[in-house]
């Protein structure tokens, strides 16, 4: 590997960790730990989709930037292109697109509403495993087969979760947004990865339909997507919960200037790590994403037991090491395909 792509490399990655670390902090910043006091009373940050539609508006913004700077391309030109033999229309593109971004919309909102009820930690964990909501998915829409590698990592990665959660000693404090209804809390996490689940398969579908000339890159994907999340949220907002959500986040910003920044924070890191992902995507193997992605999900849990004074017992523990240890199998598992389609 030469000296300037090895610069390349480390700068992507660090830059992924970078983004990513500031974006998962600040996360739970947000939606778990309160802004001030009222009386005894903590006052938590309550308008989710405000916070969706804001980061979906900053990857619009950073998608079509990149787009037409670096690739180009004008992402939207998948729709006015003229249908060809062996390709599809417009309209079959806006279906997918209109499907996927419903989607999108909806999981984000019901994950942050989990955390009323379990640990950032148990959301954190159970969202690193990309695999087991397509599984689900796949399995309950299409019946498909999966090698059984995958069965072992997705029950470990269930297990691990199970186990984190169960053993979980909540000690009461004010200034928990946690009320103790995991039941609750793990069936909307669940539905959020249900809907996450359908929202990758589809996405696989998507990128399956095109052709040469009709190349969605992600960067694209990011763009037309986030654009179609933000109009749907900010409609459903504007229509149906303009006093809970708008109005409330302006007069709370009003109130805590500093919640502002986090949001706005937030936003960016979220959008610039997207962006690094992408360009290693585009200039390195998969496999060194799968690696840095894997293992900046693990620094930030490390930090978020660090900065926030988590304090797990040893039983949950396990839970962590099973989890990322079925993600890490699951890398490992696909090191041989890797170098094999590498030296086709």
């Amino acid at each position: 590997m030469k000296d300037s792509k090895v610069f390349v490399l480390v700068f992507c990655v660090l830059g992924l960790y970078a983004s990513f670390l500031s974006w998962s902090l600040l996360q739970e910043r947000i939606n778990t730990k309160p802004y001030g006091m009222e009386g005894s009373k903590a006052v938590y940050f309550k308008a989710p989709l405000v916070v969706n539609a804001i980061q979906a508006m900053f990857a619009f913004i950073v998608g079509f930037a990149y787009s037409l700077i670096f690739h180009k391309q004008n992402p939207f030109a998948i729709f006015s292109s003229p249908k060809e033999k062996g390709s599809v229309g417009g309209k079959t593109f806006l279906v997918y697109f209109i499907v996927i971004a419903i989607t999108s919309s909806l999981s984000s909102p019901l994950g942050y509403q989990s955390l009323k009820h379990v640990d950032y930690l148990a959301y954190l964990l159970a969202k690193s495993c990309k695999l087991l909501p397509v599984m689900l998915v796949h399995f309950i829409l299409y019946r498909t087969k999966f090698p059984p590698y995958k069965y072992l990592v997705a029950g470990l990665v269930t297990g691990g979760v199970i186990m984190f959660t169960v053993t979980h000693t909540s000690k009461s404090s004010r200034e928990s947004i946690n009320d103790g209804n995991t039941i609750l809390g793990m069936t909307q996490l669940l539905g959020s990865m249900l809907l996450d689940g359908f929202t990758n398969s589809t996405q696989d579908q998507l990128f399956k339909l095109r052709s040469h000339k009709q190349k969605v890159t992600g960067a694209s994907l990011m763009c037309i997507l986030n654009i179609f999340v933000f109009a749907l949220t900010s409609s459903y907002i504007f229509f149906f919960k303009y006093n809970e959500e708008l109005l409330y986040t302006l007069k709370f910003v009003e109130k805590y200037p500093h919640a502002l920044g986090d949001i706005v924070a937030f936003a960016g890191f979220g959008a610039m790590g997207q962006i690094f992902v992408f360009i290693i995507l585009e200039k390195f193997d998969s496999l060194i994403l799968v690696t840095a992605t894997v293992t900046r999900k693990m620094i930030s849990m490390i930090l978020s037991v660090v900065l926030f004074g988590h304090h797990l017992a040893p039983l949950q523990w396990v839970g962590v090491l099973m989890v990322f240890g079925g993600i890490g199998f699951e890398s490992y598992m696909k090191l041989p395909s890797s170098k094999k389609k590498k030296s086709d």
